[in-house]
């Protein structure tokens, strides 16, 4: 729905192995972390491996098998979380290019299908800052 504005420009940072960026909700109304299905992270084509990758929201993290059960933390659309994963970042002052995928139920709209889940994908250009 809102593609366009799911990677927070300017916000990819790396401690030389592992690789940060923030998005945002492309959605406007919020979900809880259960209806997170599926986030994959990629800098310079190179994509962090499914098992390292981490959700950080509203303080707490969760690797994304975790989110399944997670009902007491939601994603408000005006808030940013933090995307994570093993990826080493060679020349943080370079400009990268940085791409996220979002797949996730919205629980309040069900189709004859099922439950509606979305699939949104964002590409920025940026450079990263060391942590």
């Amino acid at each position: 729905m809102i593609p366009d504005r799911i990677i927070e420009q300017g916000t990819l940072s790396t401690d030389g192995s592992r690789a940060t960026v923030e998005v945002r909700l492309p959605w406007y109304r919020a979900i809880p972390g259960s209806c997170i299905s599926e986030a994959s992270l990629t800098v310079d084509g190179v994509r962090a491996p499914d098992e390292s990758v981490r959700w950080t929201m509203n303080g707490r993290t969760f690797a994304l098998a975790d989110l399944v059960d997670e009902v007491e933390e939601w994603w408000f659309p005006t808030d940013s979380v933090e995307l994570s994963g093993d990826i080493a970042v060679a020349d943080a002052g370079a400009e990268h290019q940085v791409d996220v995928e979002l797949k996730l139920y919205i629980p309040y709209i069900v189709t004859d299908h099922g439950v509606l889940r979305i699939e949104e994908h964002d590409t920025k250009t940026m450079k990263a800052a060391t942590r």
